[in-house]
Parts: C-alpha cells; sequence; structure tokens
C-alpha cells in the first residue's frame, strides 16, 4: 500500500514546496527545487534562499530553464562557499547539484 508523501520542514523528511516544486520524499536522492520557468535573477535568489536554509554538507537539486542559470548558479555557489557537485541538461532543463559548504570533515 502506497501512501502519500507528507511535508515536512527541512530538517526531518520528506519536504514539499510548491511554487519553486521542492520534493524529497525520503529518499536518498537530494531534495529538488525546480524552478523551470522563472527568469533571471529569480532563479539565483530562490536557489540563495533555499541554501541557506540548509545544514552544511546538505545538497540540493536545482532545475531551471532559463540558460542564464548556466552561468549565474555556479557563480552563485562559488560565491556562497559552496559546492557544485554535478550540473547537466537535459530536454531545455539545466541541473545543478549543490552541496551546502561549511561542513567540518
Amino acid at each position: 500500500m502506497t501512501s502519500a508523501p507528507s511535508t515536512a520542514d527541512a530538517a526531518g523528511g520528506a519536504l514539499s514546496y510548491s511554487g519553486g516544486a521542492m520534493t524529497d520524499h525520503m529518499t536518498d536522492q537530494p531534495p529538488v527545487l525546480d524552478l523551470s520557468g522563472l527568469k533571471c535573477p529569480l532563479p539565483v535568489l530562490r536557489t540563495r534562499k533555499a541554501m541557506r536554509g540548509l545544514e552544511p554538507g546538505a545538497m540540493l537539486t536545482i532545475l531551471c530553464t532559463d540558460p542564464v542559470s548556466v552561468i549565474d548558479i555556479p557563480h552563485l555557489v562559488t560565491q556562497e562557499g559552496d559546492r557544485l557537485v554535478d550540473q547537466g541538461r537535459s530536454d531545455g532543463v539545466f541541473s545543478f547539484t549543490i552541496e551546502k559548504g561549511g561542513a567540518t570533515v
């Protein structure tokens, strides 16, 4: 039996955020912030806000359709001291997986 995913805060469990659709339904994958359709500067501003709410070492995947995001998101990651783990493109959607900086080893 499958139940519908629940919404919880960023500290514990399943995430869901509509209006920028952030989802993580208790999987091993980082939560996804879908910013498709937004134009510069909104993808960067919403990415910054989402990343600032994460603990050091946490990961987040961003999806964008704005071509400028391929310049802006990596630049933001460098500015904020975070790490770009993966970057790709599929069917006009750009993806960025970011690890929050500040983690201690």
